[in-house]
């Protein structure tokens, strides 16, 4: 399994929160990549197959539930792990986030701390 995760919100703010927030998975030979739209997102998913998507809802060219559909739907992306970051936390947006395949959907603000553990969770790496 590939050990990169990819960070997709068109917030510049949010991209650097998760870039620290992932830092120290750096030394556990974790590449992180980052995407502004969802265009730019699939088109990132389906060159590099990230393990890990850390996808926010709102955001330019294709929404976060657009991505996440196409990535699921698409049997060369199986075991893309897809974790929804967003502002969305109405029961109809999760019920939606649920319904595309979003294996954990969170809302912000979230907690760093937590993000990082379901990170390195599924890409199988010890934290100290």
């Amino acid at each position: 399994m590939s050990k990169t995760v990819l960070i997709v919100d068109d917030e510049p703010h949010i991209r650097l929160l998760l870039e620290q927030t992932l830092d120290e998975l750096d030394a556990h030979g974790v590449e992180i990549l980052t995407a502004t739209n969802g265009g730019d997102a699939l088109a990132t998913i389906r060159a590099d197959h990230p393990a890990v998507v850390l996808l926010d809802v709102m955001m330019p060219v294709m929404n976060g539930f657009e991505v996440c559909k196409a990535v699921k739907s698409d049997p060369a992306l199986s075991g893309t792990y897809i974790m929804m970051l967003t502002a969305k936390g109405q029961e109809l947006d999760r019920a939606t986030g649920a319904e595309v395949g979003a294996d954990v959907y969170l809302t912000k603000p979230f907690d760093p701390d937590d993000v990082r553990a379901r990170v390195a969770k599924v890409l199988g790496v010890e934290l100290d």
